[in-house]
């Protein structure tokens, strides 16, 4: 578990943590950097219990380590000391060629910068990700309309270029992406960092429905919108964990839980 819950309704859910999986975690986990001859210790003996099913949103300020966090978790760097967990896999014992096809058969991931493959159609780039799991094209192809449909992107759109859709479209397109290979964990950073309100929404639209049908989620994130839409929130201080704050399922309109995120960030000094 993360250290001591920071809200009321924290302790009063705090049981249910009993009954769930953990489908990542963490044991004291280290990552230093050396610049210029000078350690920069950005995590620091951190544990940690990400549990199946959880939206979880990793949040602090610059430098905090959030980022930092979210690549050692998925396995696209490696801890310094400490051990990270997926199941009852010890994975930064893992090499390079064990990481990358852990990452590729366990993990999907939306960044910001949403690197699409613009010389691809649509649904190239996406049937690229998911031939390298499933060999059976026709399958792929199927499971990537069905999520296409999920997102409303429709077929017309598909056969196009990243370029020439919007960049929510671009965003959406991505989550298919990240998901068509049925990830364990969808890991997204930033993910409404380059878009306007109203592509913020759509996309955030998305990652709940998906949340709402079981797809565990981690997210690092500055912003309250989309910090919002999730059922629990993390917050890093100098490479550790300061609080933790659950807010439960989501529902628009709930003002509540938008006062009780904005009494906890606060607390956190956010």
């Amino acid at each position: 578990m993360v250290s001591e819950n920071k809200n009321r309704k924290g302790f009063k859910e705090s049981w249910k943590r009993e009954f769930m999986r953990t489908i990542l975690s963490t044991k004291k986990l280290c990552k230093t950097f050396s610049n210029g001859g000078v350690q920069q210790h950005v995590l620091k003996n951190m544990d940690l219990e990400i549990y199946e099913g959880d939206f979880t949103i990793i949040m602090g300020s610059s430098g905090a380590g959030k980022s930092t966090l979210m690549y050692c978790l998925s396995g696209m760097d490696r801890p310094t000391l400490g051990q990270i967990f997926y199941r009852d896999m010890d994975i930064s014992k893992y090499s390079e060629d064990q990481l990358a096809v852990f990452r590729r058969e366990n993990c999907g991931f939306v960044f910001q910068q949403i690197y699409l493959v613009d010389k691809m159609s649509v649904m190239d780039n996406v049937l690229a990700s998911g031939l390298l799991v499933n060999k059976k094209k026709t399958n792929v192809v199927q499971k990537a309309a069905e999520l296409f449909a999920r997102v409303n992107i429709e077929e017309s759109l598909q056969r196009k270029f990243p370029s020439q859709l919007s960049g929510g479209e671009q965003q959406r397109v991505a989550i298919v992406r990240g998901l068509i290979n049925k990830p364990g964990i969808l890991f997204a950073d930033e993910p409404t960092g380059a878009l306007n309100s109203s592509n913020s929404e759509a996309v955030l639209d998305v990652f709940s429905e998906f949340h709402r049908e079981g797809q565990s989620i981690v997210a690092v994130t500055h912003d309250l919108r989309t910090a919002l839409r999730g059922n629990r929130v993390i917050y890093l201080k100098d490479g550790r964990i300061s609080g933790e704050c659950m807010l439960g399922s989501y529902h628009k309109e709930d003002e509540a839980r938008r006062s009780e995120l904005m009494a906890f960030l606060t607390e956190m000094g956010w």
